[in-house]
């Protein structure tokens, strides 16, 4: 399977995005809040958590056929709040977001094709395949980085 539309999206994001997230001002990413109530700062925070977890995910599944590994969905703002994302350097966390999932293109790029089947479970009881899960990753961008936008506007 070719994942070249996934690949693609994520370096399309990261390209874009850099310099548009770099460019704002401290008070848009401090101070206005989605419907969550987390700020730019956070939100960018919780992709880059999206993506550590994502990267277990992608590995992990290709030497288990079913994974037995933590499900962070419902601590996301636990996540958020233990790592201070809203204190960070924000340039540390621009960068840390682009080069983590720049690593995640080099990652699914090089996907044992015989493991896209093999299934992780959500807390929810879910199983979702590897190749489920690779797919969603760019819509699970898109989605925040579309927050970000409308914070922006």
């Amino acid at each position: 399977m070719d994942f070249i539309h996934v690949t693609n999206g994520i370096l399309g994001y990261t390209r874009f995005w850099e310099p548009e997230l770099s460019n704002l001002t401290e008070e848009t990413i401090t101070i206005k809040r989605n419907h969550q109530n987390r700020s730019i700062r956070q939100i960018l925070g919780h992709l880059i958590d999206s993506a550590a977890n994502n990267h277990q995910r992608f590995i992990r599944l290709q030497y288990c056929k079913e994974l037995v590994f933590p499900d962070y969905q419902q601590d996301n703002d636990l996540w958020i709040a233990l790592q201070d994302y809203q204190q960070a350097d924000w340039h540390n966390t621009i960068q840390l977001w682009k080069y983590y999932n720049l690593h995640l293109v080099q990652v699914i790029r090089s996907v044992n094709p015989e493991c896209l089947g093999n299934t992780w479970t959500n807390f929810e009881g879910k199983s979702i395949t590897l190749q489920q899960m690779i797919e969603g990753y760019t819509r699970h961008m898109a989605l925040h980085l579309a927050e970000i936008r409308e914070l922006i506007d």
